[in-house]
C-alpha cells in the first residue's frame, strides 16, 4: 500500500493505509488570528514557538507552518518560522504557502523532506509548483479544485485530484508523494459535506491509491460546540480511509476521536498509544481487585 515518507533532520514521519492516523498541527497560521499576524510582522515569534511545543507535546507528528500575511515579505517570515520551529522541535513540517518564491526561500532553509502545502489542478499552478516539488523531492499536497472553483459534485472533484496526481508524475513526482486533499467544506452551509468527503476519500485509496488529507476544522465552521463535530467527522473520515488531517491536536475531544479511530481500525498495535493515554496513573491493586470482583459476580451470574 501507499507510503508517504515525510522527514526532518532526525525524524521520519510516515503517512500511509493501515498505519496510525497523523496528525498535522494547524496552529501555526496567522489567518483569522490577528494577533499572531501583527507579532509575526513585528518579528516576534514566541507566539510561534509556543504554538510548535505545545501541539508537539498534545500529540501532533507534524506541523503545518504558514506566514501568509497581507502587505507582509512573506518569504522572509516564511523563513524565518521554519527555522524557529526547526529549533525548538525535531517533527517534520508541511510549509504551507500559495508564493512559490517563498516556498523556494523556505525549503532552502529546512532539513529534511517537507510536505509542500500546496498545488491544485490550476494549469498555471501545476506548472509553476509541480516542478519546484520534483526539484527538491518534497511530497505535495494536492487540493482538489481548479479554475472552475470548487465543485459541489464529488464526481468532479475525483477529477480534478485524478488529473493533478497524472500531472505529478509527468514530472517524475510518484503518486506516493502526493497526497489529496478532498476539500471539506462547511456542514452547517452544505448539508452533504461529510458524504461528499467520504466518498471521495474511498475512491481517491481505492482507485488511484494516494493518501489523503484534509483542513479537518472546516467542517463545523460556524457552529456551536464545534470540536465534538470535528471530532466525530475525523473518526469517520479514518473509517472512510483518511491517513492524516491538518487539525489542532490541542482540543481532546477531536484527539480522542482520532486515537479512538485508530483503534478500532486496527492501527493502534494492542491499544498501546490509548492505553498509554488514558490509563489511570492513580490505578493500583485495590482498582485491580475492585476489577477482578465484578469480573467474579459476572461469572457467578452467568453460572447461575
Amino acid at each position: 500500500m501507499t507510503d508517504t515518507i515525510i522527514s526532518s533532520a532526525t525524524k521520519e514521519v510516515v503517512i500511509g493505509f493501515g498505519r496510525p492516523f497523523v496528525m498535522i498541527g494547524e496552529r501555526i497560521n496567522p489567518t483569522g488570528r490577528k494577533l499572531l499576524a501583527e507579532e509575526m510582522k513585528n518579528g516576534d515569534f514566541s507566539r510561534v514557538v509556543a504554538d510548535a511545543i505545545a501541539q508537539v507535546e498534545a500529540g501532533a507528528q507534524m506541523l503545518d507552518v504558514n506566514a501568509g500575511i497581507p502587505l507582509a515579505d512573506e518569504p522572509a517570515l516564511l523563513v524565518r518560522a521554519i527555522k524557529e520551529v526547526q529549533a525548538v522541535t525535531d517533527v517534520p513540517i508541511s510549509i504551507d504557502s500559495s508564493i512559490v518564491e517563498a516556498l523556494e526561500a523556505a525549503i532552502n532553509v529546512y532539513e529534511g523532506k517537507p510536505l509542500i502545502n500546496s498545488v491544485t489542478g490550476e494549469e498555471e499552478v501545476l506548472e509553476r509548483v509541480l516542478p519546484f516539488v520534483a526539484k527538491h523531492g518534497a511530497a505535495v499536497v494536492a487540493i482538489s479544485n481548479d479554475e472552475s472553483g470548487i465543485s459541489e459534485d464529488p464526481n468532479v472533484r475525483f477529477q480534478v485530484a485524478k488529473k493533478i496526481v497524472n500531472r505529478a508524475s509527468d514530472f517524475g513526482i510518484s503518486p506516493a508523494d502526493v497526497v489529496v486533499d478532498p476539500l471539506v467544506m462547511p456542514i452547517g452551509a452544505m448539508g452533504t459535506a461529510g458524504r461528499q468527503v467520504f466518498e471521495l476519500v474511498g475512491r481517491l485509496r481505492n482507485e488511484l491509491g494516494v493518501n489523503t488529507t484534509c483542513g479537518a476544522s472546516n467542517v463545523s465552521f460556524g457552529l456551536p460546540n464545534r470540536h465534538h463535530i470535528t471530532g466525530n467527522f475525523l473518526s469517520m473520515a479514518i473509517g472512510a480511509g483518511m491517513t492524516s488531517a491538518i487539525m489542532s491536536p490541542l482540543h481532546e475531544e477531536v484527539k480522542n476521536c482520532v486515537m479512538a479511530a485508530d483503534v478500532l481500525n486496527g492501527h493502534d498495535l494492542n491499544c498501546a498509544a490509548w492505553i498509554a493515554a488514558n490509563r489511570d496513573p492513580n490505578a493500583g491493586s485495590g482498582a485491580g481487585g475492585a476489577r477482578r470482583r465484578a469480573g467474579g459476580r459476572r461469572r457467578a451470574g452467568a453460572a447461575g
